[in-house]
């Protein structure tokens, strides 16, 4: 140390430690970024070790880099709602090239990137907090240009394709099982909800959506084989009444109950090319198969969605974002979390999003915890 340094860089580490402790999460983050000082004492296994029996996770939304990106990011971009501020987590610890996040679980970040080696892709989970991360079993290239990557909180992770399906867990020998799909057609926006999965699929003509609900049984509970169609004579028309319809993981409502989200334009008719009135949020309950409406955007907010034909949706449990082109650097955010938990939730802006605000932002819920284990 230095005669002319702050005192408190001369206090005993474990002073520091006990000092910083006391500090929500969030604001340990954010004091990393402080100096090289405080980033290398809020990161030794030892304060990590002690945050992780007191502190609770951060519920954070991730964006994932946008398709037209060729070199991406070295740092991951996630936004408080909670503090409504942006952060950014760097990846470079990871010594992998073209880092590029696609999901996340329990506090592990899930992602596709580059050995420095052979040039091929792998996937990889870490947590960007302790900056631990074990690489998955190799796969082809394909498997990263096509396939959807679902996880839990289990450390479940399946890749998921029309024509197939590869499982792997900690305890399934490091290998990857393979499974053949029956699918009708792309999965869209696939879910992982307990011991099932869920995707949507466009079975009508090249003219005309027909969206229905998919199910299979999720490995190690069963063997995926078998993809179901999920239907009822008592939904009537609720797929005829969205465009293009997203299903999104939920948290179980207010009852703690197996259920998901599905999210669409509201078409104002039955009509092929019928405009939209607003954006919904339908939530079904998988035990009772009943569905339920769980939000609605408001019309001044809609109106900058109106123009646009065709926006993302991406969150999970109860907090939902929406983009659009020619909306600028903005995003919608539904949220009905801790005082927002009121019927319909709360709508608002999340400004100020990185990049240059062109083309549709994608992302994932990320829920940071120090005690996770890649």
């Amino acid at each position: 140390m230095e005669e002319d340094d702050p005192l408190i860089y001369r206090l005993p580490q474990d002073t520091l430690h006990q000092i910083f402790s006391s500090l929500p999460l969030r604001q340990v983050i954010i004091c990393r970024t402080l100096s090289k000082f405080f980033n290398a004492l809020l990161s030794t296994p030892s304060f990590l070790t002690l945050l992780s029996t007191t502190l609770p996770p951060l519920h954070l939304l991730a964006l994932r880099h946008p398709h037209h990106h060729h070199h991406p990011s070295s740092s991951l971009h996630l936004f408080d709602p909670d503090l409504n501020r942006w952060l950014r987590f760097p990846l470079t610890f990871l010594p992998f090239r073209n880092p590029n996040p696609v999901a996340s679980s329990h506090g592990l970040l899930y992602l596709w990137a580059l050995s420095p080696s052979d040039n091929t892709k792998s996937l990889i989970a870490c947590n960007p907090l302790t900056r631990h991360f074990r690489l998955l079993p190799h796969l082809g290239s394909a498997w990263s240009r096509h396939g959807s990557v679902l996880v839990d909180s289990s450390n479940r992770v399946m890749v998921l394709t029309e024509l197939a399906a590869l499982y792997f867990s900690g305890d399934s020998n490091h290998q990857w099982m393979k499974f053949s799909s029956n699918l009708p057609a792309k999965p869209r926006s696939p879910v992982l909800v307990g011991d099932r999965v869920l995707a949507l699929c466009d079975v009508g003509s090249p003219w005309r959506s027909q969206w229905k609900l998919f199910a299979a049984a999720a490995p190690p509970h069963a063997a995926f084989q078998t993809w179901s169609r999920l239907e009822r004579h008592e939904w009537g028309d609720v797929f005829d009444i969205l465009k293009r319809p997203r299903l999104v993981r939920d948290n179980g409502g207010d009852g703690g109950r197996a259920t998901v989200l599905m999210v669409g334009g509201l078409k104002s008719s039955f009509s092929l090319n019928a405009p939209c009135s607003t954006i919904l949020i339908l939530r079904l309950d998988l035990k009772t198969m009943d569905w339920e409406e769980a939000g609605r955007m408001p019309p001044e907010m809609f109106r900058c969605f109106r123009e646009s034909s065709k926006f993302k949706v991406f969150g999970g449990g109860d907090r939902v974002c929406f983009s659009a082109k020619r909306i600028g650097k903005k995003l919608a955010l539904w949220d009905r979390s801790g005082s927002s938990r009121k019927v319909g939730g709360e709508w608002r802006w999340i400004d100020h999003l990185p990049g240059n605000g062109e083309g549709l932002y994608r992302g994932f819920v990320f829920e940071g915890r120090l005690n996770a284990v890649p």
